[in-house]
């Protein structure tokens, strides 16, 4: 069965007219502990040239501990592309774990992005290995933008739904910088999937775990709830990110997809009523229904709970206690502001975002709830985001992390999820500096669980403890001086005292002198290759180089740009005398050429060899 629970963010609602709540409902399946179900799992990975060197490297290395971490009764399979689409590891129980992660192991970058034929083909493998006993899922991982193939995110978005309704079900995984976040989280909410931000490719290997931790642990599936608003109350908003749509009554369906063990899932809704007398007010019946794990097998269950509010007097709703689910509403609320904020900077409307967060941080500083660590992260976390939107300075990294974080708390109830970030703000390359310690407090920066943390260093307090510091300035690496530490009023965190400098440790590099600029200077000069290909120096990274391939185009050899952000299909200017089929270069620079339709390779050219 599902166990079912809510509360309104005041106790007591005071009575009158036009009033304004919030509630939160929780749901939860409530069943004996079983077995674990098995995995009919694909994954599908991006192998096109922007992937290649260390981010492919780290990529394929997570999927080896996915393979390491799987099961006999499982089923895996192993889809990668660029511009083709090979099954690497074709659908097979996981019986011999040595052989699976060689094939992985041999897996090399390509060309283009054709993210729609890995994904439908990983959709394919799933669907021949069908089991509504299995947890039956695609992971999709990617670092660019689809340029190959199905490319429309409308379209890709429908047919993930489609898929789900299939009993098929999309993750989507986005590495690094270059993906396009608004077609994976649409990927994902459509499939009733996860999505999860890879900022460091680093964590691919702990971003897998996540996801392999939460298929593990999923007891239901397919949860939807029908609201039967009563008379006079009306839904002013959805604070949880789930798919909402009408039923042929016009009452609201929501849905909210998994249920996982020991996990609760949460609706947030904003409800307007339009007159409360004292007592209690019926405010909606809630119909609800899933497929849960009972007696080892997926059975479907449903429900009804009656929704009432308490209301009181308008001395009584003042008096009473706020309720301690504030805490919870507040996440889901932040959350909502970020999403809100991000579509007026969007709109051009950068003073009303701005506006939208700080009216945020001082509404929450004004409950006092600046005393709760994660909800003083939230406020380091608005004011951060606020300035850069005041400053149009956002940029690529800020809005995914924004993102990312609205995504996270809006659909799962995992701390370790929400709240992650690691992108340098410029703030910290113009803070003053100190190179010694002197009576302060020493801190450090620290990139941990995806979060970027402030530790003390100092003797005299408490390693352990979280501070409370500007996101502004922090940046992985960073050590800083402060004049001091004061607890927090429930003593479980710092918060900083006074002035803030940096410190730069004597005699060593400080990396954060000014924001890193690349050594390499473009000519602008055509590129000029040496007698042959081997005669090419080799490199096993791009950096902010460009990646070029050599392609069979009829009976020509061409060469064409396989970094995103360029026209694959334009023809390139580039020395005949290192051409050969399927090789992978690295060149200084793509220059467009005057007639505004092709390439010209310029700079230093260098033959790129995959990472081992």
């Amino acid at each position: 069965m599902i166990k079912t629970s809510y509360e309104f963010d005041q106790s007591i609602l005071a009575a009158g007219s036009s009033l304004k709540t919030n509630i939160l409902l929780r749901f939860r399946a409530d069943i004996a502990k079983s077995p674990r179900r098995n995995l009919n799992l694909s994954l599908v990975i991006d192998r096109s040239g922007s992937m290649a060197g260390a981010p492919l490297h780290h990529a394929l290395k997570a999927a080896e501990s996915v393979v390491e971490r799987l099961e006999p009764d499982d089923i895996l399979s192993v889809v990668v592309y660029d511009d083709e689409v090979d099954s690497v590891v074709p659908p097979q129980s996981v019986t011999n774990k040595a052989a699976l992660k060689n094939s992985i192991r041999k897996v090399r970058a390509g060309g283009i992005t054709n993210l729609s034929g890995g994904w439908l083909k990983g959709c394919e493998h799933v669907k021949t290995r069908l089991d509504p006993q299995k947890i039956n899922r695609v992971l999709l991982l990617t670092d660019g933008h689809a340029n190959m193939g199905i490319q429309d995110p409308k379209i890709l978005t429908a047919t993930a739904g489609q898929k789900a309704e299939e009993g098929i079900i999309t993750t989507t995984l986005g590495f690094a910088q270059g993906f396009n976040e608004d077609l994976l989280i649409g990927m994902a909410r459509a499939a009733t999937g996860n999505f999860y931000f890879i900022q460091s490719i680093d964590e691919a290997t702990e971003v897998f775990s996540i996801e392999l931790d939460s298929l593990r642990a999923v007891v239901g599936q397919n949860l939807k709830v029908t609201l039967e608003l009563a008379d006079g109350v009306s839904l002013v908003d959805t604070l949880s990110l789930a798919k909402v749509s009408q039923n042929d009554a016009s009452q609201a369906v929501i849905t909210l997809g998994e249920l996982y063990e020991d996990e609760d899932k949460l609706l947030g809704l904003s409800l307007g009523i339009s007159s409360a007398q004292v007592g209690d007010l019926p405010v909606m019946k809630l119909h609800y229904s899933a497929d849960v794990v009972q007696d080892d097998r997926i059975q479907s269950v449903s429900g009804t709970i009656d929704v009432v509010a308490k209301v009181g007097t308008v001395e009584e709703a003042a008096f009473a206690a706020t309720s301690h689910i504030i805490l919870e509403l507040s996440r889901l609320t932040i959350a909502k502001a970020k999403e809100t904020a991000l579509n007026l900077a969007e709109q051009g409307k950068h003073q009303e975002a701005e506006q939208t967060l700080r009216a945020l941080v001082k509404d929450l500083r004004d409950q006092g709830l600046n005393e709760n660590f994660e909800i003083a992260e939230e406020i380091d976390q608005l004011e951060y985001f606020a300035s850069r939107i005041a400053q149009k300075a956002l940029g690529n990294a800020g809005r995914k992390e924004m993102r990312d974080q609205t995504y996270q708390t809006m659909t799962r109830n995992r701390s370790d999820l929400v709240g992650r970030g690691v992108t340098t703000g410029d703030e910290v390359y113009a803070m003053p500096t100190v190179n010694e310690v002197g009576s302060g407090v020493e801190l450090h920066c620290v990139r941990e669980g995806g979060k970027l943390r402030v530790k003390v260093m100092s003797e005299g307090y408490d390693p352990t403890k979280n501070i409370q510091f500007p996101r502004a300035i922090r940046a992985e690496g960073a050590c800083y001086v402060v004049e001091g530490l004061e607890l927090s009023s429930d003593r479980t965190f710092y918060r900083v005292r006074g002035k803030i400098t940096r410190f730069a440790q004597p005699g060593e590099t400080d990396i954060f002198v000014a924001p890193r600029q690349s050594n390499r200077a473009n000519t602008g000069k055509a590129s000029k290759g040496p007698a042959s290909a081997a005669d090419l120096p080799t490199t096993d990274s791009v950096g902010d180089s460009i990646l070029v391939q050599c392609v069979k185009d009829g009976s020509k050899l061409r060469a064409r740009v396989v970094s995103d952000g360029y026209e694959p299909d334009w023809n390139m200017r580039f020395p005949r005398s290192v051409r050969e089929e399927g090789m992978l270069y690295v060149v200084d620079e793509v220059k467009t050429a005057p007639d505004g339709k092709s390439y010209i390779a310029c700079g230093e050219i260098k033959r790129f060899v995959q990472p081992t």
